[in-house]
C-alpha cells in the first residue's frame, strides 16, 4: 500500500506533538494493540462451529457490523469463502424479510453483537429471529464483560465471547467483533491482521507510514476550518462498503465539541465510488464551494483480466480507442484523468492511496491506516476521539418515548 500525498505541510513541532501523544495513548487506547493480539482462541471457538451451518448472520449496528462487512465484500467477489455471512443492520421491517428469505434458518448460526449489551435496533431484530428460532445454540453472543447481554446469555446457556478491554465499537472491527464472522465466513485472519500490523510498525518504528500519516494529519487539522468536508473516492465496486465504515468512524470519532474550548469541530466524510459518482458528486468537487479534500483508492491489480472486444459498432466507430483494453486499466485510467483535473484546479487537495490487488492483508492495512489517520485528526483538532454523547443522546430520547409507550399500555389494561 502507498499514499501519494499532493500537498504539503511542514510544521515539525505540531508532528512530533501529535506523534508523541498517540505513543502515549496507546497505554489505555485498546484498539492500537489487535495486529498484535493472539487470534488462537478466536479460532479455537470458530471450530466448536459445527461444519453443517452454511450461512452466518450477525445481528448488530454501526461498529458491531460494518467494519466486518467492510472486509467481507472486499473479499468475496474474487475469492471462494467457506460460509456466506448476512448482516442484520437495520429496524426496516422489509429488509428484515427479505434477509430472512434469502437463507435456510436451520443451517443458520447468529451472532448478536452488542458492546453495551442493550443496544435497542440490535434486541428488536433478536427478539423477533428468536421468536423463530428459540434454539439458544444457534447464538453466539459479543459483548462487554459484566453487560446485560452476559447475563442474558449465561442465563439461556448460550457461548459468550467479548470485546478486548477499552476498544470503541468504531474501532473493533480488528477485535472478536469482526474477526470472528469473519474467520467463520473462511477469511484468512493472520493475513487480515499482518496487513494491519505493516501499517502499524511503518508508522510506530519511523518507516514510511509515519511521516505519510502525520503531514496528512496535520494539514488537514490545520485546514479544517476551510476544508472540512473530506471525500474518499474509491474506484473499486468492492470498496463501497468499506466507504461506508469509514463514515461512520471519520463522523463519529472527529464531530465534537473541542475538549478545551466551546467550538464545535468536525470533518464531514463522503463516501464516493468511481466511475459512477464522476456523473454525479464530481460535478461539486469541480466546481462546488472549495471545502473539500479528496483522496482517492486504487487497486493495482483486479485479478480480473477482461477485456473491451475488439468490435467497431456503426455510428460509433470513435469508440474504437476502447477496443481491446484491459477493464482494469480503463476504469484506473479514469481515476488518473479525475485526479489530474481536479489538481489542475489548484485549489483542492488532493491524494492517492494504491493498494496491489484484493487481499486479505490489503484491507487490513487500508484499515489499520485509517483508525490511525483518525487517532492523529482527533488529537489535532482537540477532541475526544472515542466517545459519541452526540448519538448518546438520541438514544436517551428513544428509550424515553418507548418508556411513554408502556405506561400508555398499562393505562389502557
Amino acid at each position: 500500500m502507498t499514499n501519494t500525498l499532493y500537498f504539503t505541510t511542514d510544521d515539525q513541532v505540531v508532528q512530533q506533538e501529535a506523534f508523541d501523544a498517540i505513543c502515549a495513548e496507546q497505554e489505555h487506547i485498546g484498539y492500537y494493540h489487535l495486529p498484535d493480539q493472539d487470534i488462537a482462541p478466536i479460532l479455537e471457538y470458530c471450530s466448536t462451529v459445527p461444519d453443517t451451518v452454511e450461512t452466518i448472520a450477525v445481528i448488530g449496528i454501526g461498529g458491531s457490523s460494518l467494519g466486518a462487512k467492510a472486509v467481507y465484500e472486499f473479499i468475496k467477489p474474487l475469492h471462494t469463502l467457506k460460509r456466506d455471512l448476512y448482516f442484520f443492520e437495520s429496524t426496516d421491517p422489509v429488509n428484515i424479510t427479505v434477509l430472512l428469505e434469502k437463507f435456510n434458518l436451520d443451517k443458520t448460526h447468529f451472532l448478536v453483537i452488542s458492546k453495551s449489551g442493550s443496544t435497542v435496533e440490535t434486541f428488536a431484530i433478536y427478539k423477533y429471529i428468536y421468536s423463530i428460532k428459540s434454539d439458544p445454540s444457534a447464538y453466539t453472543f459479543i459483548t462487554d464483560p459484566g453487560s446485560p447481554l452476559e447475563q442474558y446469555a449465561k442465563e439461556i446457556h448460550a457461548a459468550v465471547l467479548y470485546l478486548p478491554e477499552n476498544v470503541g465499537g468504531r474501532f473493533s472491527v480488528l477485535s472478536t467483533v469482526g474477526l470472528v464472522p469473519l474467520a467463520l465466513s473462511g477469511i484468512d485472519l493472520e493475513a487480515l491482521l499482518s496487513g494491519a500490523r505493516h501499517i502499524k510498525e511503518s508508522f510506530f518504528k519511523d518507516g514510511y507510514m509515519k511521516d505519510t500519516l502525520l503531514k496528512k494529519a496535520t494539514y488537514y487539522a490545520r485546514n479544517h476550518a476551510q476544508y472540512h468536508i473530506n471525500c474518499l473516492f474509491a474506484y473499486s465496486e468492492s470498496l463501497k462498503y468499506f466507504c461506508e465504515w469509514y463514515v461512520q468512524l471519520w463522523g463519529e470519532s472527529l464531530g465534537k465539541h473541542q475538549k478545551h474550548s466551546a467550538f464545535h469541530v468536525g470533518l464531514t466524510p463522503i463516501g464516493l465510488i468511481g466511475p459512477k459518482d464522476q456523473h454525479s458528486f464530481l460535478q461539486l468537487i469541480m466546481e462546488g464551494t472549495r471545502d473539500k479534500s479528496v483522496t482517492f483508492i486504487k487497486i493495482a491489480d483486479f485479478n480480473d483480466n477482461i477485456t473491451i472486444p475488439d468490435i467497431t459498432l456503426p455510428h460509433l466507430e470513435s469508440l474504437d480507442v476502447l477496443n481491446s483494453l484491459p477493464f482494469e486499466k480503463l476504469i484506473n485510467m479514469q481515476c488518473d484523468s479525475v485526479m489530474e483535473a481536479l489538481l489542475n484546479e489548484k485549489e483542492i487537495p488532493v491524494d492517492v492511496i494504491v493498494i496491489q490487488d484484493t487481499a486479505e492483508a490489503n484491507i487490513g492495512a487500508l484499515i489499520f491506516y485509517y483508525e490511525l489517520l483518525t487517532s492523529l485528526v482527533g488529537e489535532l483538532i482537540d477532541v475526544n476521539t472515542y466517545d459519541q454523547p452526540g448519538v448518546e443522546a438520541g438514544k436517551c430520547i428513544l428509550k424515553d418515548k418507548l418508556a411513554g409507550l408502556n405506561k400508555k399500555t398499562d393505562s389502557f389494561s
